[in-house]
């Protein structure tokens, strides 16, 4: 978008987003495919544009891209103008609605292959023909008998799970918004106010720009609840910020993914997922934002090791005294860069919508910029508007495909296939099942956002989940000698042997029992700890690939590739399993508050052992023997039922580990230092 008349188109393009957003009323289905229309255009378009030292493209080319970009605005206009024809014929597809829904769908692919790669188009392709014949030949639970092509290109085109669904209104409301927002932020100068503000407070320690992007994704999720939203508020900032500190740019933006991601894990707000827990456990809301907060620190905690340990490998050292100015004169200079962020918050605290924050908080931007020795002038604002365009274009392009797969995995059932396995497949072992699960999120991620996700795996797997983490305390509960008599009935139905009598009667019996032998608030806090579990494992469809929205929209911002980004922000964003691994095995959930503070505390240096482990290296590289001794250390440190000495064994362990490894790298150093004299 160099040539002035596509600055200008993205401008009002722009423009349009801003109105739709903040002013208007549009159909969610006729605003996203405006949206995909108008960067499809922008980008057939931006194709027949000279790059510096090479050569103009072709005629040939130059004529397909207007092919292509007319092509866009088809689709787009067809939407618009035969969706209620359509309906009116109930749903019967003449040949112009094969000819339109078959180049939305290639168009769409098309767009994604010159923005992201291949991986997205050949994924798409496997899905469709899953879809059309490829289920015919696949037996078992997986088996799907094909629909038709009109069927299929209807729900992919005009359903609402389609390209033009919810992953699309994604892009075009907040995300846009949000993208646009830390645009003008940065063309206001705050970005560097903010580097140099994150170096006087973190400056001094190992990695501290990363540090800075996790407290302040950990910050702004705990009042946004959203991990894309999140990414590309504070994304825009840390990311350039870690990116100067030395940090690789697919790291950066995996930091900032898997931060943000814990944004949904972080009170007080914790996405939408924590409203509907709560309306189906009928635990209230405040109780799960007040069990949810040392877990949610554990979580960042795991961010932040891995952060640190990269800073190491890469040989990234604290900033020295005089490195910087002093941060009374950085907040001297700059503190009303600070406005509009101030405002962004309180308006997110006091419940306003992403959407309307964000435009209130874009208009602040520009008045704060009066306050500085450079404010925004005409130029200044037109340029980070494309700027922020220019930014959104392969998220957009992307989200929109997104919806042709998420048509195929709402459509076929394959998550639900997935999920309905792990009963069969676990056989009443804990461990199993919690592995089955998290398998199962991975593949819901693939085609549902993280509510819809969190939703599927608790209708299908939270009874279950449940039940197995009642059966231990059940058991002890039945070895009183005291039982009702009703009890001892039902026990004498099976034999009389509790352990055989839990382990056969039915799900339903076993409810019954379980509410007569245990207290409420212990249920309570085991139901709470069964849908966390599924809750904290269901987040990773922003991190994991193929569709990881927030990692996407991260790597658009670093500038680095789409998948291997997600790769490292799953990576990073570890925390999400290991985690709820505590909420099964230890009462950070469900015993009193200094039970969970003592588990906690311990955990802080399991985790770090396990981070040890994941990156196979602290100070310096692992071997297998100090790579053992951190595993068994981990053990120790999160295993609760072990007690105290236990854990200080597992502590002295992980901190012998971590200072023979400081005694290897300052020997190294010293011996590579030349001789003096």
């Amino acid at each position: 978008m160099k040539t002035p008349l596509l600055k200008w188109a993205a401008f009002v393009f722009a423009l349009f987003h801003v109105y739709a957003n903040v002013f208007a009323t549009i159909p969610e289905l006729w605003f996203s495919a405006i949206h995909f229309g108008g960067f499809a255009v922008l980008c057939a378009l931006s194709g027949n544009e000279t790059e510096q030292n090479q050569p103009a493209p072709s005629l040939l080319i130059s004529v397909c891209n207007i092919v292509l970009a007319v092509s866009a605005v088809v689709v787009t206009a067809y939407m618009l103008l035969f969706e209620d024809a359509l309906y009116a014929r109930e749903a019967e597809f003449l040949l112009s609605d094969y000819v339109v829904t078959t180049m939305a769908v290639l168009l769409a692919m098309e767009m994604t292959r010159r923005t992201t790669g291949w991986f997205m188009p050949v994924l798409i392709i496997i899905s469709l023909s899953y879809i059309l014949f490829l289920g015919d030949y696949i037996s078992g639970v997986f088996a799907f008998p094909g629909l038709s092509l009109e069927t299929v290109l209807y729900r992919s085109y005009f359903g609402e799970d389609g390209m033009f669904g919810s992953t699309a209104n994604i892009s075009a409301t907040f995300v846009f918004m949000f993208i646009l927002f830390g645009s003008f932020l940065l063309k206001s100068g705050a970005g560097d106010f903010i580097v140099n503000f994150a170096r006087c407070l973190a400056g001094r320690f190992t990695g501290g720009a990363g540090i800075v992007a996790v407290v302040g994704s950990g910050l702004m999720g705990s009042v946004s609840g959203s991990a894309v939203a999140n990414t590309v508020s504070t994304g825009v900032i840390t990311i350039p910020m870690m990116k100067r500190a030395g940090f690789k740019p697919q790291f950066a933006a995996g930091v900032e993914a898997a931060a943000s991601t814990g944004g949904a894990l972080m009170p007080p707000i914790m996405g939408a997922g924590a409203f509907v827990m709560a309306g189906y456990t009928q635990i209230p809301y405040q109780t799960i934002i007040a069990v949810s907060l040392l877990p949610a620190l554990l979580y960042y905690l795991t961010v932040f090791y891995f952060v640190r340990i990269e800073a190491i490998r890469l040989g990234l050292k604290p900033d020295q005294k005089g490195d910087h100015e002093s941060i009374w004169n950085v907040v001297k200079q700059g503190w009303h860069f600070l406005i509009p962020l101030c405002i962004l918050i309180a308006l997110l605290v006091l419940g306003y919508t992403p959407i309307r924050a964000a435009a209130v908080s874009i208009v602040a931007v520009i008045i704060a910029s009066w306050l500085s020795p450079t404010p925004m002038k005409w130029n200044d604002i037109v340029e980070a508007t494309v700027d922020a365009v220019r930014t959104a274009l392969s998220t957009a392009l992307l989200l929109v495909a997104v919806g042709i797969l998420i048509n195929v995995v709402v459509t076929t059932g394959v998550g639900n296939a997935f999920s309905l396995m792990i009963v069969e497949w676990a056989n009443g072992n804990l461990l199993i099942t919690l592995v089955l699960i998290a398998l199962a999120s991975l593949v819901l991620g693939l085609g549902l956002p993280v509510t819809a996700s969190y939703i599927v795996l608790a209708t299908l797997s939270a009874p279950i989940l449940f039940d197995l983490l009642a059966h231990e305390q059940m058991l002890q509960a039945l070895m009183a000698t005291d039982l009702p008599a009703s009890v001892t009935a039902t026990i004498n139905l099976f034999g009389g042997d509790a352990a055989v009598a839990l382990r056969e009667m039915p799900l339903e019996m076993r409810q019954l029992l379980r509410e007569e032998l245990l207290n409420p608030e212990l249920l309570a806090g085991m139901l709470l700890s069964a849908h966390l579990i599924i809750f904290w494992l269901s987040q990773d469809s922003n991190v994991t690939p193929p569709i990881a929205l927030a990692s996407f929209a991260a790597a658009a911002i670093a500038g680095s590739k789409p998948i291997a980004t997600s790769m490292t922000s799953w990576k990073l964003a570890k925390g999400l399993y290991l985690v709820p691994i505590l909420f099964a095995y230890s009462p950070l959930i469900t015993g009193s508050w200094s039970e969970r503070v003592y588990v906690f505390v311990w955990a802080c240096m399991g985790l770090y052992a396990l981070c040890g482990v994941l990156q196979w290296r602290l100070e310096r590289p692992l071997n297998l023997f100090t790579a053992s001794m951190l595993l068994l250390a981990a053990y120790m440190l999160m295993w609760s039922p072990l007690g105290t000495l236990y854990h200080l064994a597992g502590a002295g362990l992980l901190f012998a580990v971590i200072l023979w490894q400081h005694f290897q790298r300052s020997r190294e150093q010293g011996t590579q230092q030349p001789l003096s004299g």
